[in-house]
């Protein structure tokens, strides 16, 4: 098969890169993060301003109708660059439900906030005892009259403190692990009766803790069937999956790339210690880590658009196996490589490290999706 990016996908991955380059490097980053809410509202209008943010969205919509190898192209840069912008919890998970599960008419309310830059998304799933089962669901969402009332807590929300309409994963029936009965349900976020605590993750971002209590919403906040919602709720977290390893993919890279300099640089006993067959043979071993996790990444692509929703996501969880694996190595030896000085906050290579492990432990870590490739009948 042919892997070679078309003339237009090479120019969007230039501009996105052009547009990093000019806008984010880590000093910046650092000053980016102390702003409210932990990104820069700049960036996130630069991302608007070049259609970024519509990206994924059919054209009747008002985006582009570009496809996962276009999202996978922004997510490696983005990646490459430690971005803190909301661009998985709003544009995939909050986009990738509008798009596979609205009605006309929440596509018409939400889309075109999204592509301007002017709203963002969060998406609320994770309770305190469900781990990485998306069927674990104890929020509740109850009919009153035409529309329901939501109660309950969700945890660890990514960029759930700054986002102005929240996706809720709720149960309309049933008891907590039932596949059956669950809907996913747009809330926005000063509703009465929501409260938030938001708070920094490891990786330099920011999540909340959000409590839903008689929080009334009108028959129209549920995103397409109430009482069906996880087949949509699986197809978009394996997109934000997909999208993740990608994001991995170009922390790696630039994790290598910048590995390679120090040890061409910092020298010992004279010399650059880039000259040590031992650092040279370890470094190579980071190569091939890395391109065994872009071949994953490219055939989780490839799988989104698998019908098939089993097969979709066999392939999502050998992809993310590969991935975990192997950011875990390039992440170990590049602080190792570094020395002392990689553990430091004034270098940037611990970020890269902090960004890939939150990524191996969002939606299933290593463990969980070697299970599922493993119960599957595959071996990795």
């Amino acid at each position: 098969m042919d892997f070679d990016l078309s003339e237009e996908q090479r120019l969007l991955k230039d501009s996105v890169d052009g547009l990093l380059a000019g806008s984010y490097d880590f000093d910046q980053r650092k000053k980016y993060a102390k702003e409210n809410g932990g990104w820069s509202k700049t960036v996130w209008n630069k991302l608007a301003e070049q259609g970024l943010l519509g990206l994924p969205f059919s054209e009747a919509d008002g985006g582009f109708g570009a496809g996962a190898v276009e999202t996978a192209l922004v997510m490696e840069s983005l990646g490459k660059a430690l971005v803190l912008e909301p661009y998985l919890a709003t544009v995939v998970l909050g986009g990738g439900f509008l798009r596979h599960g609205g009605s006309a008419e929440q596509k018409a309310a939400h889309i075109p906030s999204i592509i301007d830059g002017s709203k963002t998304l969060a998406f609320a799933q994770l309770e305190k005892n469900s781990r990485y089962d998306l069927a674990d669901v104890t929020t509740t969402a109850k009919k009153k009259g035409a529309g329901w009332v939501i109660d309950g807590e969700k945890f660890v929300v990514l960029h759930g403190e700054t986002a102005d309409t929240l996706i809720v994963s709720a149960r309309t029936k049933g008891s907590q692990r039932d596949r059956s009965g669950i809907g996913a349900f747009l809330v926005p976020a000063k509703a009465k009766g929501v409260t938030v605590k938001g708070y920094p993750t490891q990786d330099g971002m920011r999540a909340a803790d959000i409590r839903f209590e008689g929080v009334e919403v009108g028959a129209d906040a549920a995103i397409g069937d109430p009482e069906n919602g996880l087949p949509l709720i699986e197809r978009v977290v394996d997109e934000a999956r997909i999208a993740m390893c990608a994001e991995a993919v170009g922390a790696m890279d630039e994790s290598l790339k910048s590995t390679v300099e120090y040890l061409k640089t910092r020298k010992q006993f004279g010399v650059a210690i880039g000259q040590f067959q031992t650092l040279q043979h370890r470094a190579a071993d980071m190569f091939v880590a890395l391109e065994q996790a872009r071949s994953m990444s490219i055939f989780a692509t490839m799988a989104s658009d698998f019908e098939d929703a089993k097969e979709r996501s066999k392939a999502v969880a050998a992809a993310k196996v590969q991935i975990g694996k192997s950011l875990k190595f390039v992440g170990q030896q590049a602080i190792q490589l570094h020395g002392g000085v990689g553990m430091t906050m004034e270098l940037k290579i611990g970020h890269y490290f902090k960004r890939l492990t939150m990524i191996e432990s969002t939606f299933g870590d290593t463990d969980y999706h070697l299970r599922r490739v493993s119960e599957a009948g595959n071996l990795v």
